[in-house]
Order: structure tokens, then C-alpha cells, then sequence
């Protein structure tokens, strides 16, 4: 068995994907509407990571994410991630933290509230 995707809900589908293909770096594998209201769309990487994001437009209400909840992405660098964040105008949520010698991470909130975790390891 493997890992699929991650699926969530997004407010705003064109700043979501936005999000996930300029800081992040996924592209957007697949688009289409499988309702008049509904949007999705699909974003991975080579490596086969992939994330769905889901946009209703009868949904008013906000979206709320647990805060113990986030995904995360692997880096090569922390300061070069965290300067190139900035540069694109989003804010480090926290961090960064090294909770060992060998990892290093922090967290930015994506469009919607998500928190998305930038790892260096090794």
C-alpha cells in the first residue's frame, strides 16, 4: 500500500495553487470540475507527492484547520527557504526550531490557514 494524496478544502482556489506551486514547488497535474460548484485540483511533484485541493463555491464558511495539524515538505536549505518565503510575502508562522542535531524545521501558513512545515534533515 501507498500514500496517495492529501486532500483539503480551500477558500480560494487561484491564491491555494499559487501557494503550492511558488513556495512549495508542486505543479498542477490536473483541473476539472466535477459540479458547477465544485473545482478541484491536483499538485505533485517527481517524487509522487501530491496534494488535492477542493473549492466549493456554495461554501460561505470559513474554513478552520486544527493547529495540530500540518504537512510537510522537505528542504534543502532553511535560511534560503525562509528568505525566498518572505520575498513572496508570507510571514514564518514558527520557527525555526531544531528539536535534534540533525533536523531543522519551521511553518508558514498557507492561504487558508494550513499549516505547511519546510524540514532540513541530515
Amino acid at each position: 500500500m501507498s500514500f496517495l494524496w492529501y486532500t483539503f478544502k480551500v477558500v480560494n482556489m487561484e491564491k491555494s495553487v499559487k501557494f503550492y506551486t511558488d513556495i512549495v514547488g508542486l505543479k498542477e497535474q490536473r483541473r476539472f470540475n466535477p459540479s458547477p460548484t465544485t473545482e478541484i485540483v491536483f499538485l505533485g511533484d517527481e517524487e509522487g507527492t501530491k496534494v488535492e485541493l477542493i473549492f466549493d463555491r456554495t461554501n460561505k464558511a470559513r474554513l478552520e484547520y486544527p493547529d495540530h495539524m500540518s504537512m510537510g515538505f522537505s528542504i534543502d536549505d532553511i535560511e534560503e527557504k525562509i528568505k525566498e518565503v518572505s520575498q513572496k510575502g508570507y510571514a514564518v508562522h514558527s520557527g525555526p526550531i531544531k528539536p535534534n542535531a540533525n533536523t531543522e524545521f519551521f511553518f508558514v501558513l498557507d492561504p487558508n490557514g494550513m499549516k505547511v512545515q519546510f524540514v532540513k534533515e541530515g
